[in-house]
């Protein structure tokens, strides 16, 4: 599948990388095909990835894994949420939460509370409220990042 992005071009999707949210995403119901894309540069293992929407080639989310910026993420979410995913399991399930990246770094945030839950065997996946209250929608992460790199 050809689509024209707005951060990366012309690209060619292979079915096997389209992973497909049957209610879409939070605000965006209507997009339900998406693939990940990243960085050629900084390959597989790139902090920051896209979720890029097939439906709409000017759709791009900044994603992350959250362990990266908060190692004790572990949401609490009600398993009906999920059922629609398929057999879930610590081999196939992949979580990111969205980043926002301002033009000013040191505001960048995660959204800890709405994370996306990939089922990487089916190719489905869906984007959930957490229960913790304790996980905001603007969870700020520059500084947690810069340390980051600096220990590397």
């Amino acid at each position: 599948m050809k689509v024209n992005t707005r951060i990366f071009g012309e690209i060619d999707v292979d079915d096997s990388k389209i992973i497909t949210f049957d209610k879409g995403i939070l605000g965006f119901p209507e997009l339900k095909k998406f693939t990940l894309l990243h960085d050629a540069e900084q390959g597989e293992d790139a902090g920051i990835r896209f979720l890029q929407s097939l439906d709409e080639g000017a759709f791009a989310m900044p994603v992350m894994n959250p362990l990266i910026v908060k190692p004790d993420y572990d949401p609490t979410v009600e398993d009906e949420l999920f059922k629609n995913l398929g057999e879930l399991s610590a081999d196939n399930i992949l979580v990111l939460v969205t980043a926002t990246i301002p033009s000013d770094l040191t505001k960048m945030t995660v959204n800890l509370m709405g994370p996306i839950v990939i089922n990487v065997d089916a190719h489905k996946a869906c984007q959930v409220i957490v229960e913790n209250s304790d996980y905001p929608v603007k969870f700020p992460v520059y500084e947690i990042l810069k340390k980051g790199k600096e220990r590397e």
